[in-house]
């Protein structure tokens, strides 16, 4: 064996006696200038895709997580963590079950609240259907309530019995109102009048107007004192149930599960995850489609490392050769070849992750700055339920890809370095 290392490197020393000959050989043989250019050519194109997709997914796979949080921070904005609703559609008796509430581990805040659906109008213009959910404006005041989001008025300007309303910005735009104009609100349920049965309407001024940054509660959400809202649903001092925020909204269906054993009579209990399930698992399974789709673009340039070694191994055929006579195993002239191809792959997955983290780190910045330059916003929000393109890096995915990538070059390697195994010397050196 040291003959073979004296051989091919004669200035061989005891430090480098620790290198293992196939690395040794693979990493000359990858820094080498080669005869065919086009095996350099092949070479560069596989590292090149490599970086390129890696690149891609990173950054693919840090905006589907940062629309994940923003959605998720957006929705828990606006809806209640834990929700609670009688069976029979009216809570009579909603403050001793808020007490009982409150006093279960985790609770942070209990509310009442009146939701329901109906139609809106603005000076006999076009209806628009919304949906009207009465609050109380003094527990919305505080972080992370409903008054961070006030583009217009005051939260607190909703007072009981003036029924005044707060819509949200594409609702107030379609409708045609600013703060002081009145709108018509109809709901689902009959009056009965001397004309016979008619639905209920009311006239409500316009006191405000919100702005959350997602379509679905911008363009249909009305806000409505509770009181009045009560008594346009004739609840009287009823409401339709609690809405319950809670110290940590990733545990809200533990707090629901607790929240449903303290209550002495059976209620509908509900958490966040429940209501919004087919959204976020559409979500998770969009990310991993774009997982495996963009891993595609990886595996197409790993597996024209083959087409790289296929030729370095019939370029090398004499040093094959030579390398047997010495002594060389079949696994050590196989080591060779996966450490050549490998490196490509290794330099490849090192470049794509530099330039996915970059890139999914400072895409909130080049989006913008893209869209100026073509004059047109590239995420419509009367389309997409974010207007903005937010990216969250997770380590954790980062690892994943530069494994995935790195085990795509590893694999892409092993049939070329067996096919450098079945050279046969004598017939390889026939003709040298």
């Amino acid at each position: 064996m040291t003959s073979i290392r004296n051989a091919i490197w004669p200035e061989y020393t005891a430090a480098a006696m620790r290198i293992p000959l196939p690395l040794r050989i693979g990493l000359r043989y990858t820094r080498a200038r080669r005869r065919n250019h086009f095996i350099s050519f092949i070479s560069a194109t596989s590292m090149a895709g490599i970086a390129l997709g890696v690149t891609a997914l990173i950054t693919v796979i840090s905006v589907m997580n940062g629309f994940e949080s923003e959605l998720r921070k957006r929705i828990l904005g606006m809806t209640a963590h834990v929700q609670l609703q009688p069976w029979d559609g009216a809570l009579s008796d909603w403050e001793s079950v808020a007490r009982q509430v409150a006093g279960v581990e985790g609770v942070r805040a209990v509310r009442p609240f009146v939701a329901g659906e109906g139609m809106a109008r603005a000076g006999g213009g076009t209806l628009s259907g919304v949906v009207l959910r009465g609050i109380e404006p003094s527990a919305e005041s505080g972080p992370g309530g409903l008054a961070e989001h006030i583009r217009a008025g005051r939260l607190e300007d909703l007072q009981p019995g003036r029924f005044q309303v707060i819509l949200g910005r594409h609702l107030a735009g379609i409708l045609g109102v600013v703060p002081g104009d009145a709108i018509d609100l109809m709901i689902p349920q009959a009056s009965v009048t001397p004309l016979g049965l008619t639905p209920r309407f009311r006239r409500c001024e316009v006191a405000g107007i919100f702005e959350v940054g997602m379509y679905e509660f911008d363009r249909s959400l009305v806000l409505m004192h509770r009181n009045d809202a009560a008594a346009l649903y004739r609840l009287g001092e009823g409401v339709h149930g609690l809405s319950v925020s809670v110290d940590e909204p990733m545990r809200a269906p533990l707090v629901a599960a607790d929240v449903r054993d303290a209550l002495p009579l059976p209620y509908s209990v509900t958490d966040w995850s429940r209501q919004h399930r087919n959204f976020f698992a559409a979500i998770q399974t969009e990310k991993r489609v774009m997982f495996i789709i963009l891993s595609l673009i990886v595996a197409v340039a790993a597996f024209n490392i083959v087409s790289t070694l296929v030729m370095a191994v019939q370029d090398k055929q004499a040093d094959i050769a030579i390398l047997r006579t010495l002594g060389a195993t079949r696994p050590e002239i196989m080591g060779v070849f996966m450490v050549q191809g490998s490196l490509i792959g290794y330099i490849g997955t090192v470049l794509g992750v530099i330039g996915g983290v970059l890139l999914a780190l400072n895409v909130e910045t080049i989006v913008p700055a893209l869209e100026q330059a073509l004059g047109r916003d590239l995420l419509a929000d009367d389309v997409y339920y974010i207007s903005d393109l937010p990216s969250e890096l997770h380590w954790a995915d980062v690892g994943q890809i530069a494994l995935v990538s790195l085990v795509l070059g590893l694999v892409s390697t092993l049939y070329p370095a067996w096919r450098a195994t079945r050279v046969e010397p004598a017939e390889a050196l026939r003709y040298e």
